[in-house]
Parts: C-alpha cells; sequence; structure tokens
C-alpha cells in the first residue's frame, strides 16, 4: 500500500504517539509511508492534489523513538501525488492551530476531500471530521449518555446553569483539546467564575457541563473500531487516565500531566460505548477515542485520538497490529470492488 499520514508538523510528533506507531509498523510490513504536513498540499490545474512530504525509508527500527529521530532528521521532502496513494489517514489535531496557525485548522479536511472524490481511501471520512472539529459533536449522540450541557456566549446564563448544578460545573471551550483552558468550578470559586469565562470565550463559544462526581477519579479512554468498541482477542483497547496524586488539576488528559493506568471494564462502561456505534457507523468514523466517566461521554475525539500505546502496554495486545489488519482488509476490498461503496461506508465496513 502507499499510505499518506496528515500530521500538524513532522517536528512536532512524538514517540508515544498512536500515528507513530502506526508509521514505522506500516513501514515494517513493507508499506511505502509518507508523512505530510499541514503546510505542504497544493492543488494543481490538472485537478489533482500533490504534496511534498516526507517519505519513511524502508528499514526496521528497534524502536519508536528511534524511529521518530530517523524521521525527524530528514532534511528533504518528495513531492508526491495524492491520487496514487491507496490510503490517506488525516491525523492532525485542527485544535492546535486555532491561535498559531489559523489557516491550517481545516487543511487535512479540504483537501482530504479533494484527494477523496479521486477514490483514495480516506479514514476518517473528511465528512465525519468536519462534524467532529468542536464538541458539539457530542450532542449528536443519544441523551442518556451524555452529561447536562450548555453551550453560549452569555455569561449570565452561564452563571445561572451553574447556579442549578449546586454551584458544581466544568467551562471549557468548544474547540479545543489537551485539557488546555479547562476549569471545574466548585462553590467557593463563585467570585472567580466570570475570570473563567472570559479566559474560555476568546476565540469562540463555550461549555458548561454538568459535573460527574467520578471525574475526581479520572475517565477512561475507550477506542472504537468500525464504530465498535475495539476488541482482539477478547481485550479492549481502553485506558484509565488519572490525575497524580495530591494534584488538584482534575483534568485527565495524558499531555495535561495525568498518568496512565490499565482500565477497569465494566458493563455499563461497553454498554456506554455500544451506545454511541450507530453515529459513529452513519458518520464514517473508522476511529475513534470516547472518555467515558462513569456512563457517560465526556468527549469523543475523531481527529486524533491518542494513548493507544498505552492501553497496549497494560493488555498486552498489539492493538496498533489490528488496526493496520483493518486498513489492508480494507484497501484490498476496495481494489477488488471499484465503485462498491462510498468512501463514509467503506469506512465502518467490517471487510472480511
Amino acid at each position: 500500500m502507499r499510505i499518506g499520514i496528515i500530521v500538524n508538523a513532522l517536528r512536532t510528533e512524538k514517540a508515544g504517539y498512536t500515528t507513530t506507531r502506526l508509521a514505522m509498523l506500516a513501514a515494517r510490513r513493507g508499506h511505502e509511508v509518507f508523512y505530510i504536513d499541514l503546510d505542504a498540499f497544493a492543488l494543481r490545474p490538472d485537478d489533482h492534489v500533490y504534496a511534498h512530504a516526507w517519505p519513511v525509508p524502508p528499514r526496521r527500527r528497534r524502536s519508536t523513538r528511534l524511529f521518530l529521530a530517523e524521521m525527524q532528521s530528514l532534511e528533504k521532502r518528495v513531492e508526491i501525488d495524492l491520487h496514487t496513494l491507496d490510503v490517506l489517514l488525516p491525523r492532525s489535531d485542527p485544535s492546535a492551530e486555532i491561535h498559531r496557525r489559523p489557516w491550517a485548522r481545516m487543511a487535512a479536511i479540504h483537501f482530504s476531500r479533494l484527494v477523496r472524490r479521486a477514490g483514495v481511501l480516506v479514514l476518517n471520512d473528511p465528512d465525519g471530521l468536519d462534524l467532529g472539529l468542536t464538541k458539539l459533536y457530542l450532542e449528536h449522540f443519544p441523551e442518556s449518555i451524555r452529561p447536562r450541557t450548555l453551550v453560549t456566549r452569555d455569561f449570565d446564563e452561564a452563571r445561572d446553569f451553574i447556579a442549578e448544578q449546586g454551584g458544581y460545573a466544568v467551562i471549557k471551550p468548544l474547540a479545543g483539546s489537551g485539557g488546555r483552558n479547562v476549569f471545574v468550578v466548585r462553590p467557593h470559586d463563585t467570585p472567580n467564575v466570570n475570570q473563567m469565562l472570559e479566559a474560555v470565550s476568546r476565540d469562540h463559544y463555550f461549555i458548561v457541563q454538568e459535573y460527574l462526581r467520578d471525574a475526581v477519579h479520572g475517565d477512561t479512554r475507550v477506542f472504537m473500531l468500525n464504530g465498535r468498541p475495539f476488541v482482539v482477542r477478547g481485550r479492549l483497547a481502553a485506558v484509565h487516565r488519572q490525575r497524580r496524586v495530591g494534584d488538584a488539576d482534575i483534568r485527565s488528559n495524558l499531555t495535561a500531566g495525568a498518568i496512565a493506568v490499565k482500565a477497569e471494564v465494566t458493563e455499563a462502561l461497553l454498554a456506554v460505548a455500544e451506545a454511541t456505534g450507530e453515529r459513529l457507523r452513519r458518520d464514517g468514523i473508522f476511529f475513534a477515542g470516547l472518555d467515558v466517566v462513569g456512563d457517560r461521554v465526556m468527549e469523543i475525539n475523531v481527529q486524533t485520538p491518542g494513548g493507544l500505546p498505552a492501553a497496549e502496554h497494560f493488555e498486552g495486545v498489539d492493538f496498533t497490529a489490528a488496526l493496520l489488519d483493518a486498513i489492508e482488509r480494507k484497501v484490498a476490498w476496495a481494489r477488488a470492488h471499484p465503485g462498491g461503496w462510498t468512501n463514509a461506508e467503506l469506512a465502518v465496513a467490517e471487510c472480511a
């Protein structure tokens, strides 16, 4: 296969990223793999999309650290016609570009759509990625698995909602990732609520969300594949994320300093995950990460769900290999049945 992987910038990738594991494994299997930065696209007069991409050298590496060090030492990109790819994987984080490079925020989605029309398989489907650009995506899922939520720019309305919740709430920006600008409000924080709202409302609408008491223990990142809980050899791809002992910060994001521990897989957890499946499949979401607290989904990450290597560590299963297996099956099916399914349908199809 010829695989293109869109990232914000190769220079900012990290060895522990899911993307790094996937790229290294794909190259090890003999696939042609290219990293594509968000500033690398061009639509030419021939209606083809091109990119100056970083080619992954075809050799084995002992670790993701050595692999990424080699990739980040490359000095020259090569031009490729993206219409010659078998599969394109948008794995950039749009929220990371809001302040520094706002022009880059939609680049992966826009150019992926153009590549998709040429018959290249795009995972996740670009239209699904567009829907998942903000935390409003959660509102498309069953009410029974969502916390009570207010989305507004009205400070008075936000304060009233917090008062209705007994003085407890979570305030966060509508677009964001990594736990940036997330605040927990408790009754004694009332004098500081305005400052919190000002911080999260600078660039967008903001969310005021029901505070789930179990969130103090962290959340569980559950991975979904083809719109179903990602299970390999009876093990669920999941990892529990909890704040460090003594840390007053309740954010469970690993990038915010939380630690990963083995997830406890319960019937309630599986039921919540299953309840998201119908919508994920409708939107062509091949691979997603659900952040679950108790019996509620706090967020759904469809852009660049991370943490799969941590799940592999705790479950003793090579989930990345299974992820690549699924991609290989889809590409093989597409070759054997040209025009058989839409991109969104193939993205979530269980190809044998």
